[in-house]
């Protein structure tokens, strides 16, 4: 009986490549959407496809691909298979480097299938982290030798053109020996079906795009803009799980690493494709990619803030449902950012990149969290923005004095930031601040007016307390109601 191996492989410097500068020169008054969006998409196929055509162009099951997607993947192989699989690789590589400009490597470990899991596991990292500390080591000096790179227009071209939309529309994704780097929409020499639902014979793909005002193709992030409620923006929403890697890393067998993969991917694809085919998102949000433990889209300001706080709480509960014969946190929550355009026609990979930027200092700051608006919160400090929100906006269209009303608390907030009182003599007592706001709303005594007046006081500042204590979530709502108000 041939020995069995396990091969771990890996597409690293991907967040360096999405948010690289365009090879060629950019058509006019675009920023960009058609470009990121169609590398994200050839980063996830690639993912899916290479494995896939590894095992179909040796004559092997498809039940050896172990996992895939995330920027990685894990096959169980004969033997016999390591040498040209390697040899297989390391064509595509070549390519991927090529057409990344260099931006991307892939990387990949064999070792025997003996031996616990988590032994397993490690000479498969341990070989991962040698490969990526010498990057030399294999090509020696031909890694001096000067090569033939991919024209940078005609490669972006194929990002933006060929794939984009395309795989969008596409039923199939296709993949041809001669082009070992590369998806082609609809042909190829081997060809896999596309489908949001978990199958062993298709591709598992996020690809919803905002419709156009003409439905023949994806929305701009110019249309999404003034798609939204109030002021028009648009923004980037990324979400990442926090300690995937220790929870992948406490699990103990192959078939629980395999499993756990793939559901959480299935999760991804599955839940923010009908996410975004909701009547509420699917005009104004665009899918940029879904891997195996992060996301992310962009879209109308407003449909990102209620995405965000969807995902959250279908997150909480498949890992409810799914991990709870699984100890400990790692995995069970999900942190997000948001980054807005500072204005309409700006790039879109400047957002991207601060919707990431925005990510790390959530999860630097605490886990299960969110970055909005200029403040990282809590899930259930959102959900009181959210209801904060629409109280002040209700009180904002009854007073008719909606931007003496948010220009006046948000005024307070930065006195009270600055350690200054209603009168500039210490903090600001609980009843100074409804007198405050009391004179910001006078002209009206309708009883449900002033149940407002007095749920905003409580919310902002908390019951029962003599001095003001300014709650986290205040403001971001005062910002969240002052984007929705302004047009």
């Amino acid at each position: 009986m041939s020995e069995q191996i396990l091969l771990q492989g890996k597409i690293l410097g991907i967040e360096e490549f999405l948010l690289s500068p365009p090879g060629g020169a950019m058509p006019a008054r675009s920023n960009g959407e058609e470009l990121l969006a169609g590398r994200s998409q050839w980063i996830t196929l690639l993912c899916e496809v290479l494995p896939r055509a590894l095992l179909a162009e040796f004559g092997l099951a498809r039940i050896l691909l172990g996992s895939s997607g995330g920027g990685q993947f894990l096959l169980v192989l004969p033997g016999e298979s390591r040498g040209p699989a390697e040899e297989f690789l390391a064509g595509a590589a070549r390519q991927l480097g090529e057409l990344s400009g260099g931006y991307l490597t892939l990387l990949w470990s064999v070792t025997e299938n003996l031996g616990d899991w988590t032994v397993v596991r490690k000479r498969l990292n341990e070989e991962l982290q040698h490969k990526r500390a010498t990057p030399l080591a294999a090509s020696g000096v031909q890694a001096f030798q000067p090569f033939a790179s991919a024209v940078p227009g005609e490669v972006d071209a194929y990002f933006s053109k060929e794939l984009g939309l395309n795989v969008r529309e596409a039923s199939v994704i296709g993949w041809s020996p001669e082009t070992p780097a590369m998806v082609h929409p609809g042909a190829g020499k081997l060809t896999w079906s596309v489908t949001p639902n978990l199958s062993l014979e298709g591709i598992t793909l996020a690809r919803h795009a905002a419709p156009s005002e003409d439905g023949r193709s994806a929305a701009t992030v110019a249309t999404l803009a003034r798609r939204a409620q109030g002021r028009s923006l648009w923004g980037v929403l990324r979400g990442d799980v926090d300690s995937f890697g220790v929870r992948l890393r406490r699990l103990t067998t192959i078939e629980e690493h395999v499993q756990l993969s793939v559901l959480y991917k299935q999760f991804f694809a599955g839940e923010l494709e009908v996410l975004c085919s909701m009547p509420e998102f699917w005009r104004k949000v665009t899918i940029l990619y879904s891997g195996g433990d992060d996301f992310a889209v962009y879209g109308s300001w407003d449909a990102l803030l209620l995405l965000a706080r969807e995902v959250q709480r279908l997150f909480h509960r498949f890992t409810e449902e799914n991990l709870k014969d699984f100890p400990g946190p790692e995995g069970k929550t999900i942190s997000m950012a948001v980054a807005l355009a500072p204005e309409m026609h700006y790039p879109i990979n400047a957002v991207y990149q601060d919707a990431g930027r925005n990510l790390e200092l959530a999860k630097a700051a605490d886990k299960d969290c969110i970055y909005v608006l200029g403040r990282i919160l809590e899930w259930k400090q959102l959900a009181d923005a959210a209801d904060l929100k629409d109280t002040v906006v209700k009180l904002a269209g009854d007073s008719r004095m909606s931007r003496q009303l948010l220009m006046g608390l948000r005024s307070f907030y930065q006195k009270q930031a600055y350690g200054e009182g209603a009168e500039g003599e210490g903090p600001t007592r609980t009843w100074r601040f409804q007198r405050r706001l009391t004179r910001i709303l006078s002209g009206t005594r309708d009883r449900e007016f002033q149940k407002l007046r007095t749920h905003l006081t409580n919310e902002i500042v908390g019951r029962k307390s003599a001095e003001v204590k300014l709650r986290p979530a205040g403001l971001v709502a005062l910002e969240w109601a002052r984007l929705t108000t302004e047009v």
